[in-house]
C-alpha cells in the first residue's frame, strides 16, 4: 500500500500523519482504511482491500487477486479549499457554489463563509463609453460595497444594431453577514454604486 501513501502525501506533504485501521467493506477481505492527521483531527480518506475472490470468478479471472480502493473527494476538497463542514457539499446557495466557478482550474481558491441570512438581488443595465473594462466595473462595486456585496456577474449583452451601442447588465447579490439586509439597505447601496459607475467610469445608466 506504499503507492496509496505515497499519492495522499503529494497532497497533503511529505510530513503528514498516515494511520491505517482494519476495517470492514462488503466486497473486499481484509479491509483497511486510511486517516489523515488534518489540524488536530484523524480524517478518514479512503477505504481498500483484496477484493473478494467470487466477485472475480463471476466474470471468468479465476487466476488473478484483485484490489479495489475509493477515495473521498470531498475529503480531499474540505482540505484543498479549506472547507470546514463536509454537508456544504450538499449546499445550492449560491454564495457557496460561486466560489468555484473559475476561468482557470489552477487559480488557488480559499472557501469564505457564507451568511446564513437571505440574499438581496439587484440588477443594473447601462450602456457602455468606448474602453469599458469590466473589472473596473467589478472593482468599483468591492470598492463601494465592501463586504455587503457577495456576488457580481454579467447576465445580459445587447447591441443596439441601428446605433451600434452597447450595454451589459449586472447582477449584484447583497448579504450581510450578522443580520438580514433589508431590500431598502441594499437599494441604497445599489444606488451609491450607479452613481459611482456614472460618474467614475462614464457608463450611462438604462
Amino acid at each position: 500500500m506504499p503507492f496509496i501513501a505515497g499519492a495522499i502525501r503529494s497532497l497533503f506533504g511529505q510530513k503528514a500523519e498516515i494511520r491505517w485501521n482494519d476495517s470492514y467493506f462488503p466486497f473486499t477481505h481484509p479491509s483497511w482504511e486510511m486517516e489523515v492527521k488534518y489540524g488536530n483531527e484523524w480524517l478518514e480518506l479512503l477505504g481498500c482491500g483484496i477484493m473478494q475472490q467470487q466477485l472475480l470468478n463471476s466474470v471468468g479471472i479465476t487466476d488473478q487477486i484483485g484490489w479495489a480502493f475509493g477515495i473521498g473527494l470531498e475529503r480531499l476538497a474540505m482540505r484543498l479549499y479549506e472547507i470546514p463542514d463536509i454537508r456544504l457539499f450538499w449546499s445550492t446557495d449560491s454564495g457557496f457554489l460561486s466560489q468555484f466557478q473559475v476561468d482557470n482550474i489552477r487559480r488557488q481558491v480559499k472557501y469564505k463563509p457564507v451568511s446564513v441570512y437571505p440574499q438581496c438581488i439587484n440588477d443594473v443595465s447601462f450602456w457602455l463609453p468606448d474602453g469599458f473594462e469590466r473589472n473596473d466595473f467589478f472593482e468599483l462595486v468591492r470598492d463601494c460595497g465592501g463586504d455587503l456585496v457577495e456576488q457580481v456577474k454579467v447576465i445580459d449583452e445587447f447591441t443596439n444594431k441601428k446605433t451600434g451601442r452597447k450595454s451589459l447588465c449586472f447582477r449584484i447579490v447583497y448579504r450581510h453577514m450578522e443580520k438580514t439586509l433589508t431590500k431598502e439597505e441594499a437599494n441604497a447601496m445599489h444606488a451609491v454604486i450607479e452613481k459611482a459607475a456614472v460618474d467614475k467610469l462614464g457608463v450611462e445608466i438604462r
